[in-house]
C-alpha cells in the first residue's frame, strides 16, 4: 500500500535520513510512490553481494545484519540506528534477515537522487525555515557579529571573544573533531569547507550528515551538554578556522544566551502555543514522556530545522537538561525562540500519582480526550481525598480543590496543543489538495 499524508507511517518516514532533508513537496511526491512491504521472521530482505541499489528503512520489527554465521548488528525499528538505511553499501556487504515479523520500505536510490537534485526554487518559501545569510561577505568578523547569538551578547563579551579567538589551519582530509572525544573548542570557519559525519555503530561506516562552509560555526554541542562529540568534522578542502576554548565559550557565550524555565512555566507556554521537543532516544521516549511532546533525538535535530516554524516558541527537554542546552543553542543560531526545561525529565516525579503535578506522565496508554474533558481524570482514585470519614475536613477539601485546579490547567494545555496540531494538519491537507 502507498503512504498517505498525513499518517503515522508518513511521520515516521519523515524522520529517516536523508528524507528529512527533502522539501515538503518532494517528500509528499515520494510518499505517493512508496509501498510498505512485510516479511516474516527468518526471511532475507537482502543478501551478501546483491547489487540492487535500494535503500531499506525499517518501520516495525527487528532485523539482524549477518556475515556468514556471525551477527554484526541487530537493528530495532524506531531506534536511532533505524533512522538510517540498513547496510546501504552496494554491492551488499552483509545479509539482512528478519528476526521478527517486520514492515519496511524499499526506496530506489536513483529516485531519491533525482528528487534531491531537482530545482526547488518553486518550493513554498514558508516551508524553507533555515535561511542563508542575508548577504554574502568575506568579512568573517562582520558575519560573526550579525549572527543571532552574538547580536544578543553584551559588547564587553564580544570584545573578549574577539581577543581570545585563535587561528587554526587544516589540510584536506584532516579530522578537526572526532566523534566520541570530549568537547574542548568552539570553531568558526574563515575559509574552506568541512563535512559532518556520524558513525551509527563501530561496525558500520560513517554517514554524511551535512556540510559546513565559510562563516559556519561548530563544536558547541559537546561543550554545552558535557557529552562526548556526537559527530566528526573532517576538512573537505583546506580550511582556515578560528577557535575559542571551552572556558571562554561557557563564560562569554553560553551563560548569557540560554534561558531556563520550570515545569509550571512550560505548561503555561504550551497553553500559549509553544511546542515541546523531547531530545532523548526513541527507546527512552517510548517508555515515558511528557504529554504533547515531539520526539526528535538530538543528533537528528539539525536535519529537522526545515520542518519547524520559527514563529512558534520551542521548549527543549532531555534526561537532565544538558543536551537541551546544546539543542537550544542550535535553535537560537537559526533565530528560533528556544528555552530549556530546567533539570529535564529528572525533575518530573513519576513515583507518586497522588501528588498534584503540572504534567501527567504519558505511559503510552491512549485516552479519550472527549471523555477526559467531560469527566475529568481519574488516576485510579489515588488522588482522591482519604475516606477516613464521611465528611472530609477543610484541609482535605482544599487539597482536592487544588488537585482539580491543576488537572483543569493540564487539560486546557492539552486541549490547546491538540487544537494547534489539528490546525497544522488542516493547513497541510489544504496545501496537498492545492498541489
Amino acid at each position: 500500500m502507498t503512504i498517505e499524508i498525513p499518517s503515522t507511517d508518513a511521520s515516521l518516514i519523515r524522520t529517516f535520513f536523508p528524507l528529512c532533508h527533502l522539501p515538503q513537496k518532494s517528500f509528499t511526491k515520494l510518499c505517493h510512490q512508496l509501498e510498505i512491504t512485510t516479511a516474516q521472521a527468518g526471511d532475507f530482505i537482502f543478501q551478501l553481494g546483491q547489487e540492487k541499489n535500494q535503500l531499506i528503512y525499517l518501520l516495525d520489527g527487528k532485523i539482524s545484519l549477518q556475515l556468514k554465521e556471525f551477527e554484526l548488528e541487530s537493528v530495532q525499528a524506531r531506534t536511532e540506528a533505524a533512522r538510517f538505511a540498513l547496510a546501504h553499501q552496494i554491492p551488499r556487504k552483509v545479509n539482512a534477515c528478519a528476526e521478527t515479523a517486520i514492515r519496511y520500505i524499499g526506496l530506489d536510490a536513483a529516485v531519491l537522487n533525482t528528487l534531491q537534485q531537482q530545482n526547488t526554487t518553486t518550493e513554498d518559501l514558508s516551508e524553507m525555515i533555515v535561511e542563508e545569510p542575508e548577504e554574502s561577505s568575506d568579512d568573517w568578523m562582520t558575519t560573526l557579529l550579525k549572527a543571532p547569538i552574538f547580536r544578543a551578547l553584551p559588547p564587553a563579551n564580544l570584545q573578549r571573544i574577539l581577543i581570545n579567538l585563535k587561528s587554526m589551519e587544516f589540510k584536506q582530509g584532516e579530522t578537526i573533531i572526532k566523534q566520541g572525544e570530549p568537547g574542548d573548542f568552539y570553531y568558526l570557519i574563515k575559509q574552506g569547507e568541512c563535512l559532518i559525519l556520524r558513525q551509527p555503530s563501530p561496525k558500520l561506516k560513517p554517514i554524511k550528515l551535512g556540510e559546513l562552509k565559510a562563516q559556519d560555526t561548530f563544536g558547541e554541542d559537546a561543550i554545552i551538554s558535557g557529552n562526548p562529540r556526537s559527530v566528526s568534522v573532517i576538512a573537505k578542502t583546506d580550511v582556515s578556522l578560528l577557535r575559542l576554548d571551552k572556558e571562554n565559550f561557557i563564560e562569554l557565550i553560553k551563560k548569557p544566551s540560554l534561558k531556563f524555565i520550570t515545569l509550571e512555566q512550560t505548561q503555561q507556554k504550551l497553553a500559549q502555543g509553544s511546542i515541546l521537543i523531547d531530545l532523548r532516544s526513541a527507546e527512552d521516549f517510548n517508555q515515558q514522556h511528557l504529554p504533547n511532546s515531539i520526539n526528535i533525538p538530538f543528533f537528528s535535530l539539525r536535519m529537522h530545522l526545515k520542518t519547524l516554524d520559527r514563529k512558534q516558541p520551542v521548549i527543549m527537554v532531555c534526561d537532565d537538561g544538558k543536551t537541551s542546552q546544546a539543542a537550544a543553542f542550535l535553535l537560537l543560531r537559526h533565530k528560533f525562540d528556544a528555552s530549556i526545561l530546567e533539570g529535564g525529565m529528572a525533575t518530573v516525579d513519576t513515583s507518586s500519582k497522588s501528588a498534584p503535578a503540572s504534567f501527567l506522565i504519558d505511559d503510552g496508554v491512549e485516552i479519550d480526550v472527549k471523555t477526559v474533558a467531560e469527566n475529568g481524570i481519574d488516576t485510579e482514585q489515588e488522588s482522591r481525598p482519604p475516606k477516613d470519614s464521611d465528611e472530609p475536613g477543610i484541609d482535605a477539601l482544599q487539597k482536592r480543590i487544588t488537585e482539580l485546579e491543576n488537572q483543569c490547567a493540564a487539560l486546557k494545555a492539552e486541549k490547546q496543543a491538540i487544537l494547534q496540531k489539528y490546525q497544522q494538519l488542516q493547513q497541510k491537507i489544504t496545501q496537498v489538495r492545492r498541489k
